[in-house]
């Protein structure tokens, strides 16, 4: 935990919502009023102790009371202020901490209406584009607030941990055959036949409840670990949905397609902890140092569902190293998004080409190992490799997606991966940005954009290769 923690504004909200005075919320923590002020406008650090206090007092989770979101909102506005709209302004990065410290529920607004702007805009050139009645509506503002979300509960659900483990004893999963498990039980507590189908029946579906006949219907197109994950989908849908309802009303947002998305993802989250349990996996992964291969035959689980099970073990008296996920396909569309560390991924534009999950696409099945060194001087491991969905049919090709796994330098010596890299030695790092809006190297031979509120060159006397290096 930080050695100073700026967290006036949660102190502030946490009072509000309580419906308490400072002076009545001074007197639960033992602290004068005047001390309180304080802490609230940011001009003294909230101490462990406060922060225990803080706990016992009003119920609140630690770990996610405790964690400095400045950050996020700095690297949020820092894109929203690279759009030519505001070139010519001149905000630094100071004025940016200082409003995200000050003022965060407006840094907040700001990131939220500028992703609406961008939306809106991007609705307008697809018309544009098709110039006809029928277009394909760009839905980012919904998959953002549903990846927003999951970034602020750090993509751990003790409620569905609890659900997946209880599910373990009371159906007495075997792990050798854990798909035949949890058919059985669905046989047996609702009486639900289980059926693999015919790609040529199932189309592009890879699961179907049909309850007219009490079945579930599952493609042939699926491997093992993923016909026992769509199961474990099931049984979540059927059993725990007002658990997940509750858990829903804490994203706060109204959009259908959001909470459809977020659904989704938490219906996903019980299916991933049910096949990977939390105790058995956290306790495999440590002891191979995090080896992704062994894991996945170990577990008779898909590389991609080890690598997001590893982005969830973040319960506090078993926590595992905070990675990040990323999962994008050959055009950079990112299509899966988790961090439980310090690394905050583009939010509005593509991410840096000279990250090794682009590269990933060159050797197909091929694990990459990249030290990554970002403008602010923080490095990261990152571990790249393509995945393919099996589920394809006729000749067109799979689709094929690259995923990146990392965690920052000071937890590398956890991997296996960062032996003999030498990941603290200067030269050994290749320098990365979030997005080429936003990163300040000039020199980069890979820059697709010029750098925020940088003129492009003025003179045809001059030419770089690419034409924005230096701009």
């Amino acid at each position: 935990m930080p050695a100073k923690l700026m967290l006036g504004h949660k102190v502030r909200r946490l009072r509000r919502e309580s419906g308490l005075s400072q002076a009545q919320m001074a007197e639960q923590l033992a602290i004068s009023a005047s001390y309180l002020n304080l802490i609230e406008h940011n001009q003294r650090p909230v101490t462990v102790g406060l922060l225990l206090k803080l706990a016992q007092n009003f119920g609140i989770d630690l770990q996610r009371f405790s964690t400095d979101d400045e950050a996020r909102l700095v690297s949020g506005l820092g894109e929203v202020l690279t759009d030519a709209l505001f070139r010519g302004m001149d905000v630094g990065k100071q004025d940016l901490r200082e409003l995200a410290a000050a003022a965060p529920g407006i840094a907040e607004a700001m990131i939220a209406l500028y992703g609406a702007y961008r939306q809106a805009r991007q609705e307008l050139e697809s018309v544009t584009d098709t110039a006809g009645p029928e277009f394909a509506r760009a839905r980012t503002a919904p998959v953002e607030a549903a990846r927003d979300f999951f970034q602020a509960e750090l993509n751990h659900f003790p409620e569905l941990e609890a659900a997946a483990e209880a599910l373990w004893q009371g159906a007495s999963l075997d792990g050798n055959a854990l798909f035949a498990s949890l058919a059985r039980y669905l046989d047996g507590a609702h009486r639900l036949k289980v059926q693999t189908m015919p790609a040529s029946i199932m189309g592009a579906m890879i699961r179907r409840h049909d309850p007219h006949r009490a079945r579930v219907l599952l493609s042939e197109m699926l491997s093992a670990s993923s016909r026992a994950f769509q199961l474990a989908c099931e049984i979540a849908s059927i059993e725990h949905q007002p658990l997940i309802e509750r858990i829903l009303t804490r994203a706060g947002t109204a959009d259908e397609d959001a909470r459809s998305l977020i659904r989704i993802g938490l219906i996903n989250y019980f299916a991933g902890a049910v096949i990977l349990p939390y105790g058995a996996f956290a306790e495999a992964a440590a002891l191979v140092r995090y080896d992704l291969g062994v894991l996945a035959a170990r577990f008779g689980a898909t590389f991609e569902q080890v690598c997001h099970r590893l982005t969830t073990l973040q319960r506090p008296d078993a926590r595992g190293v905070p990675f990040f996920l990323i999962r994008v396909d050959a055009a950079g569309n990112v299509s899966k998004r988790f961090s439980a560390n310090s690394l905050h991924f583009a939010r509005f534009g593509g991410a840096c080409p000279v990250w090794n999950v682009h590269h990933a696409f060159e050797s197909p099945g091929r694990i990459l190992t990249q030290i990554a060194e970002m403008p602010d001087d923080s490095r990261y491991l990152s571990i790249a490799r393509t995945v393919s969905k099996p589920w394809h049919r006729g000749p067109s090709r799979a689709a094929q997606y690259a995923l990146a796994l990392g965690c920052e330098a000071r937890h590398a010596h956890h991997l296996v991966y960062a032996d003999g890299l030498g990941i603290e030695e200067k030269d050994r790092a290749d320098p990365i940005g979030i997005t080429c809006r936003t990163c300040p190297r000039q020199d980069c031979s890979h820059r697709a954009y010029p750098a925020a509120h940088r003129a492009l060159p003025r003179t045809d006397l001059i030419r770089t290769d690419p034409l924005f290096a230096g701009a």
